[in-house]
């Protein structure tokens, strides 16, 4: 049986109850429902109402992925904040959520210019989307960091699946809300929406976190108390640990496989299985988002229930749902060839529950190597993976998409174009398991530190 990842003698504290666990929540549907706004209403404004070309609003939800590139920055300076003084990072968080929701109502000022003076107006949209993914950028990581330090390793895959579940409700709640709310739509409702969602969601997170940090414990591998080195030496100590630099290469794998599909699944269901717009929103949402939030529910509860016995246990769960996610688009690919018969929704089901597994099993793993540094921190941790990861979702939406149209002009099929996506990603899913073998788990962990310590002195 592995050893715990750490020690009941590094904290006094029990650390984060459910509460907490819900509060920090509360942040993350925060952040989702503010990123919504641009992603999602701006977006179709942009092309339907203003007429303009999709590559537009795609680009700016592009940009906002690509400064995300700093998260690293971010989190290693919510880090030093955090050993200097306490509640440090509850500040990063607030302050994130401030720039990104000055960010969003920028971007909602930017869009209705567009229509009489679109130059200045995209320039205005460009730094608008800047502001919004340096918000999510210093919060979410912080918040994340937060957690990591916070969570006792049995609780972490249950805190990983609340709060991711409770990010893709907030997106789900403020995208019914603000949809009512601007009905009959006009300029001037988007604003005043725009500028109600922005304060709501600065109250709540305000109220989350109000004397939250004090409640956290600190679940590390190395002494608490231990300055945090300059984030050129936490980078390098990050990238010499074996396993975190396979958890780095894993995550950026894995998120490309998991984005690609976003883009071309609902297109698929229109031409390859004839299937309304409407209706193929409401399938494609259904099956495959329902998948997912039960996914991520089963691996919360299964994952946590394991940890109790071995700190280790997260490995298969992580494992097993990208080979689930991998089989399941493999199966898309013979849907591609088959056509109607073949149970899409069913199919669909699978591919998301796949990936609600492996995407709680991964973030609950990210929090265990989190706190196993020498003497990197949590947040400059988080940073380096969460840049990987959005740097992932940006360019694996636009390799979906741009492979469908190339494999279309080259085959010529639509269906055999489907079927060669769709075997990338699961390839690219395979790939991201047996990445996940070596890069997971508490040994892995334990080993892969030592081995960066070794190689340091070297």
């Amino acid at each position: 049986m592995h050893a715990p990842l750490a020690s009941p003698a590094v904290t006094a504290k029990q650390g984060f109850g459910w509460l907490a666990i819900i509060r920090i929540g509360l942040v993350q549907a925060a952040i989702g429902a503010l990123v919504m706004l641009a992603t999602t209403v701006l977006n179709r404004i942009m092309v339907v109402e203003l007429e303009l070309a999709a590559a537009i609003p795609a680009g700016l939800v592009a940009w906002h992925y690509a400064v995300q590139l700093c998260r690293p920055l971010w989190g290693h300076a919510s880090d030093k904040s955090a050993v200097n003084g306490g509640g440090s990072r509850t500040l990063w968080i607030i302050g994130g959520l401030v720039v990104l929701a000055a960010g969003g109502m920028l971007a909602t000022q930017a869009t209705l210019l567009m229509e009489s003076n679109f130059a200045p107006a995209f320039a205005l949209a460009v730094v608008a989307y800047a502001l919004i993914g340096a918000g999510v950028g210093a919060g979410g990581t912080s918040a994340l960091a937060l957690l990591a330090s916070g969570v006792a390793p049995q609780r972490r895959a249950a805190a990983a699946a609340v709060t991711w579940i409770m990010m893709v409700g907030g997106i789900v709640a403020s995208a019914i809300t603000v949809g009512t709310l601007l009905k009959p739509y006009s300029p001037g409702r988007l604003v005043e929406v725009a500028g109600g969602l922005a304060a709501v969601m600065i109250a709540v997170t305000v109220l989350a976190t109000f004397r939250l940090e004090k409640q956290a414990g600190h679940f590390r591998d190395a002494q608490d108390d231990a300055p945090a080195p300059d984030l050129r030496a936490a980078l390098a100590e990050i990238w010499r640990e074996p396993a975190a630099r396979r958890f780095t290469i894993f995550i950026f794998v894995s998120m490309i496989a998991f984005s690609m599909q976003d883009l071309i699944l609902e297109p698929f269901a229109g031409l390859v299985f004839g299937m309304a717009p409407g209706d193929s929103t409401r399938t494609v949402g259904q099956f495959h988002q329902g998948g997912i939030l039960i996914g991520m529910i089963v691996a919360g509860v299964g994952g946590s229930a394991f940890s109790a016995r071995s700190a280790g246990s997260l490995r298969p769960w992580v494992v097993g749902g990208c080979l689930a996610s991998g089989a399941a688009l493999g199966a898309l690919g013979l849907a591609a060839i088959s056509g109607p018969p073949w149970p899409f929704a069913l199919n669909l089901f699978v591919l998301g529950f796949g990936n609600g597994v492996f995407a709680v099993a991964a973030i609950g793993s990210m929090m265990g190597l989190a706190g196993a540094g020498e003497t990197t921190r949590e947040g400059v941790r988080m940073g380096v993976w969460g840049a990987s990861q959005a740097i992932a979702f940006g360019l694996g939406g636009l390799l979906g998409a741009v492979g469908l149209d190339l494999a279309r002009a080259a085959l010529g099929e639509v269906g055999a174009a489907f079927q060669l996506v769709f075997a990338v990603e699961a390839a690219a899913f395979v790939w991201a398991g047996l990445l996940a073998v070596k890069a997971t788990g508490a040994g892995a962990i334990r080993a892969s530190a030592a081995q960066g310590k070794r190689e340091q002195f070297a």
